[in-house]
């Protein structure tokens, strides 16, 4: 770091102000904050949907020897401190553990983050043919503005599952020799009407259909000649036919590789930061732990939060308590309903969740007098979401804001506080009040981001960096050693 004792000694001690963290920034912090986003950004661009998430934390789990809890640990088999174990529930979301020194009556340690991010999906039945155009059918998931996702390269990620349960996966659009697809959009020579309209509904949900391919099928005597031709290409490519998209997972989200970003390469713009590039930091940070942590350490990668948490994968379910409750009972014997409650209400939570940093070309949405975040401050601490007047709120305790400021200077973290805008311009909620409802003390905190929930966001490189890096002290934490 820069000369601390010229710094403290220049210092007001009663004044705070966040600082640019590239000022003062350490060689060796730099060099590994390059190579920390190099990695991500490798990781963003081939995961592109929950499932691959999912897939790719599991073989670098494994790799670094977590065993599946299910596989390895079935009947009465236990758990002993410095044993690594995930459980995976339905391909999607994942819970990934190191097993801790301290009895789990004490509490566990949680970073939480989520995969899913806004995109289009395809129909049920979505294969169709108007003016001899093939076009696949969508509904948009989650927080979009629907006039940003036409005109661009798409590609189509995700699964199909026959009859018969054979699973096909499903990437077309991210090879340089492969077809991309796309969204039409009025030529403004004809959209004098459409430009009259509301941002929100000038393209509408029902008009994002995918462009998917024109060229007609030759000696058949089936009407729609295109639609023919696109399904037998299916066929021959992927085995599959029309009645299979009937149990299918197929997610058109960009094409491309995420970037390094302006001509210091200082961010980083790609799909889907939010939330991988708190997921992706929350995973690392367990993998990275050098030593058996105090207290059991646990990465919770979840799905459907962009849609409020809610099915068989989102943290509403019931996958979080029951993995819990399945370790303390291969931890702690004899088990009891009282101890696994104990565990949860003792616990601690980082809800891994990016924020909104301050944009320059949208300045009146910012939460004034320095309570809005700063791209390049580092991680940005939220100590309560919700929206107006707190509502769905989960707000962390002044006791455990303390906490974390201690864990974060110790360990260097550079941090900053932040809101998600003005009070009565929005608001935003994560998962965080799913895991609070337990007695936890929780608290948001990720990267700032700028052009949230567009199909290309940005992040700051030293801003994801140093989430990664407060995560892992979190979950290494020794400031209660003894």
């Amino acid at each position: 770091m820069a000369d601390e004792k010229t710094k403290n000694a220049t210092r007001n001690p009663l004044r705070w102000k966040r600082q640019n963290a590239w000022i003062g920034l350490a060689s060796d912090d730099e060099q590994a904050m390059e190579s920390y986003c190099r990695d991500y950004l490798d990781f963003l661009s081939t995961v592109k949907t929950e499932r691959e998430a999912h897939d790719s934390a599991v073989d670098v789990a494994e790799q670094a020897g977590f065993r599946n809890l299910d596989d390895i640990y079935k009947g009465t088999g236990t758990l002993v401190p410095g044993d690594k174990v995930y459980r995976s529930w339905r391909g999607k979301t994942l819970l990934l553990a190191h097993v801790g020194r301290r009895p789990m009556k004490e509490g566990v340690r949680i970073v939480g983050g989520h995969t899913d991010a806004p995109r289009l999906d395809s129909k049920p039945n979505p294969i169709y043919e108007d003016s001899e155009l093939v076009l696949l059918d969508t509904h948009y998931y989650g927080g979009i503005k629907k006039y940003q996702w036409v005109t661009l390269p798409l590609a189509i990620h995700g699964v199909v599952i026959k009859q018969d349960g054979t699973k096909v996966s499903v990437v077309i659009g991210e090879a340089e020799d492969e077809p991309v697809f796309t969204v039409t959009d009025l030529l403004p020579h004809l959209g004098k009407e459409q430009q009259k309209k509301s941002m929100t509904e000038g393209v509408p949900g029902e008009n994002l259909n995918v462009l998917i391919g024109s060229r007609p099928l030759k000696d058949t005597e089936e009407k729609e000649t295109v639609k023919e031709n696109i399904l037998r290409l299916l066929h021959e490519t992927y085995d599959i036919c029309e009645e299979d998209f009937a149990s299918a997972e197929l997610e058109i989200v960009p094409a491309g590789r995420a970037r390094e970003l302006g001509l210091d390469r200082s961010m980083m713009l790609g799909y889907a930061h939010d939330d991988r590039v708190c997921a992706y930091a929350a995973l690392r940070a367990l993998l990275d732990l050098a030593e058996i942590p105090k207290f059991t350490s646990i990465t919770l990668l979840c799905d459907k939060e962009e849609i409020g948490s809610v099915g068989a994968t989102g943290m509403e379910s019931a996958f979080f308590e029951n993995t819990i409750a399945d370790l303390v009972f291969r931890i702690e014997k004899p088990y009891s309903d009282l101890l696994y409650r104990r565990c949860l209400e003792n616990s601690e939570m980082i809800s891994a969740d990016v924020s909104a940093v301050h944009d320059p070309n949208y300045p009146d949405v910012s939460a004034p007098n320095d309570n809005m975040a700063k791209m390049n401050c580092g991680i940005v601490l939220s100590k309560y979401t919700g929206s107006r007047g707190k509502s769905h709120a989960s707000e962390a305790s002044a006791e455990f804001m303390a906490r974390i400021r201690s864990i974060f200077n110790a360990a260097g973290v550079a941090w900053q506080t932040g809101e998600l805008g003005k009070v009565d311009v929005g608001g935003g909620g994560t998962i965080a009040m799913f895991l609070a409802k337990h007695g936890m003390d929780v608290l948001d905190a990720g990267v700032g981001l700028l052009s949230m929930h567009a199909p290309w966001e940005v992040a700051g490189k030293l801003d994801a960096y140093m989430t990664y890096k407060g995560y892992k002290a979190f979950l290494a934490d020794t400031t209660r050693e003894g």
